[in-house]
């Protein structure tokens, strides 16, 4: 679910035509975005990343992709992924917990206000922004189900950046290549104070015997 920056919140969401619009959250508490929820099917979003690039593709209910043409129209109608369904998403640097969502040309999702004559318009989204601002600063929320694997993930990367000193200091000794692989793999696997331990022994019978 994307948050759109919007007073109130509004998220992107697209119908089964593929029109993409704005849509108000109904899920919310106090109007904060951070606890947006979505309450209507339309505002939910498949993300996966395409394989081999950095790059993501977000699905809509109605099994078609999130498309951003060469003038900035977002549509939904696409069964295929080509460089039009292809969007990078980048953490925004002064604003933790928020994202920019960009296209391969550079350009951002942003929204704006709805030149429609009509009173109380929806906000409009469009994709031809080119410059990050505050119109282009939205929040992804994600099913819960999701988020435990992701902070998994983060851990278990966490546990691997340890370097070859840091190690070779706990050791008390130069370590051998593989040696350094192993505490690593250790470390991501949970006994890594077994292994270190064995390092250790291994090192004084080298050294006396």
């Amino acid at each position: 679910m994307f948050v759109l920056p919007t007073e109130p919140p509004t998220a992107l969401a697209c119908d089964v035509t593929g029109k993409v619009f704005t849509l108000p959250i109904e899920s919310i508490v106090d109007g904060n975005p951070a606890t947006a929820e979505p309450h209507d099917v339309r505002q939910v979003w498949m993300a996966n990343k395409i394989v081999g690039t950095e790059n993501y593709r977000f699905k809509g209910h109605h099994g078609k992709y999130l498309s951003c043409d060469k003038i900035g129209l977002f549509t939904a109608n696409s069964d295929a992924i080509t460089s039009l369904e292809s969007f990078t998403i980048i953490p925004t640097f002064d604003t933790p917990g928020t994202f920019q969502i960009q296209t391969l040309r550079e350009t951002f999702l942003t929204v704006r206000a709805s030149k429609s004559s009509k009173a109380n318009a929806a906000p409009e989204v469009r994709g031809d922004a080119t410059e990050i601002s505050f119109d282009s600063t939205l929040r992804i929320r994600m099913q819960a189900r999701f988020k435990p694997r992701i902070k998994a993930s983060k851990e278990e990367k966490a546990r691997e950046k340890i370097s070859r000193r840091e190690l070779e200091e706990a050791v008390g000794r130069r370590l051998e290549e593989d040696e350094v692989k192993k505490l690593k793999r250790a470390r991501r696997e949970g006994n890594y104070h077994e292994v270190m331990l064995d390092l250790k022994v291994k090192g004084k019978h080298d050294k006396y015997g």
